[in-house]
């Protein structure tokens, strides 16, 4: 039996606009175990949200989703009609939004909108839902959890409404939860509770964990895995200590290359950075989406799409024509990340 909570192969996200159609996302594969953190990687506007939106079936009426294999736990969530997903979203997988005071309704209080998933998804009782309410606020580390039921949003800090809708996410015992950059709006002190929590609770209740974000940091502290995305793709994937150990893809090489280093980047001294800007996804780019930004492009990385080649460790995959003359390797099967 398949340990694999999650499978997307050739998940593709095309937005029309005046201008042209907009390939946000471009052939992403990625794949999330049981009990597994998978963190996405990248700059803001690289497609992570959107790719998470896509998962869950909440991408705007125009973003034409395309994709040749959408799997839960090996049910297929690709094109299943709205009432069959409205009945999986929120049951079997859950998503953690990054700003929890739009998220949240400020015209009810905590426990209606804690019940409501609760009894939306599940036979239960009006006080069998008030009672996994409870229990899941003081999971998440909320004091005088049964109080909380009858406040509102606006009555929380910031960091009390994300682990309220971290405590929503959890009311139906979902397989997957994605997280999409969940501790942005906090300040550092309660990032850390809030991402220590969440790995807590993913080894707890043995979910699979997609965490989106663009801190390394973060990465460092909580990926199981990583993936690397830029200008829609994926460019990279392996394992925290691979990515950060042996980055392989010029991209990821520029990220980790801008992170100050304790004890060893000097006072005053200029950080590393990326040369040039991202490039426009209105239209087909013929080549590497990062050859206008790299160092060590050659004149065949702009002239035909490229392929992620497999690595010579086992899970690690690169989006790089130099990664497949340093490994010799065939270009991996899609669907493999």
């Amino acid at each position: 039996m398949s340990n694999k909570i999650l499978e997307v192969q050739d998940l593709t996200i095309d937005i029309p606009t005046p201008s042209g159609t907009l390939h946000a996302v471009q052939s992403v594969s990625i794949h999330v175990d049981r009990g597994e953190t998978l963190c996405i990687v990248g700059e803001s506007g690289c497609g992570k949200s959107l790719t998470s939106l896509a998962i869950m079936d909440l991408l705007p009426r125009k973003a034409v989703r395309k994709a040749t294999r959408l799997e839960l736990a090996g049910e297929s969530v690709f094109d299943i009609g709205e009432r069959r997903m409205s009945d999986i979203r929120g049951d079997r997988m859950s998503m953690i939004f990054q700003e929890p005071m739009t998220s949240l309704n400020p015209a009810y209080t905590i426990g209606d909108q804690l019940t409501e998933a609760l009894r939306r998804h599940k036979k239960v009782s009006r006080r069998e839902a008030r009672d996994r309410a409870v229990f899941l606020l003081e999971k998440v580390g909320i004091t005088a959890a049964a109080s909380r039921l009858g406040q509102y949003p606006h009555q929380l800090s910031g960091g009390l409404r994300q682990r309220v809708m971290i405590a929503m996410a959890l009311m139906c015992g979902p397989d997957l939860i994605i997280a999409d950059e969940p501790t942005t709006a906090l300040d550092v002190t309660i990032q850390a509770q809030i991402l220590h929590l969440l790995a807590e609770l993913q080894r707890e209740f043995n979910m699979g964990l997609i965490l989106i974000t663009h801190d390394l940091g973060v990465v460092a502290r909580i990926a199981d895995r990583v993936a690397v995305m830029y200008a829609g793709q994926i460019v990279e994937t392996g394992t925290a200590k691979q990515i950060f150990k042996n980055p392989a893809h010029p991209y990821t090489r520029g990220l980790l290359a801008c992170i100050p280093i304790p004890g060893q980047t000097a006072r005053g001294a200029h950080l590393g950075a990326i040369p040039g800007i991202v490039p426009s996804l209105v239209g087909r780019m013929p080549g590497c989406h990062f050859a206008s930004r790299c160092s060590e492009v050659r004149d065949n990385c702009t002239t035909a799409p490229i392929p992620q080649f497999e690595g010579a460790e086992p899970g690690r995959s690169v989006r790089c024509l130099l990664a497949d003359e340093a490994t010799g390797r065939e270009p991996a099967r899609e669907g493999a990340a």
